[in-house]
């Protein structure tokens, strides 16, 4: 029986991971017809032989909102793209981080370093 359960999982994690493929071409191939091969963020341009580093970026993180117009798009290079949705974790959870470890540190460790070497001199 467990055998059973488990290869409806199986079935079930294949198929969505085909559907996701099937919709991610098709909105791929979308944005990639309306705009140009261009980084929108850092301007690198893209041909043939590199358009695979070229992404689709959903302004709304929603990858759901796929609309025809391609208004919920924009392309992004890899690193930009990583860095977008680096930017919204950390805004998300008000970190400087991105773990959650709260604000940044304000701490100078150095603040003191110049009157501190001053009074051994003297």
């Amino acid at each position: 029986m467990a055998g059973s359960s488990s290869d409806k999982l199986d079935r079930l994690v294949a198929d969505a991971r085909r559907a996701a493929d099937v919709r991610e071409q098709g909105y791929r191939e979308q944005a990639l017809k309306i705009y140009p091969w261009i980084c929108g963020r850092c301007a690198r341009e893209f041909n043939r032989s590199n358009l695979r580093e070229l992404t689709v970026h959903h302004r709304d993180h929603n990858h759901q909102n796929n609309p025809s117009d391609g208004s919920n798009w924009e392309l992004l290079c890899l690193y930009c793209h990583d860095n977008e949705h680096q930017r919204q974790l950390e805004a998300g959870n008000g970190s400087a981080d991105g773990r959650g470890n709260g604000p940044a540190a304000t701490h100078s460790p150095f603040a003191k370093l110049k009157t501190l070497l001053g009074s051994k001199n003297s």
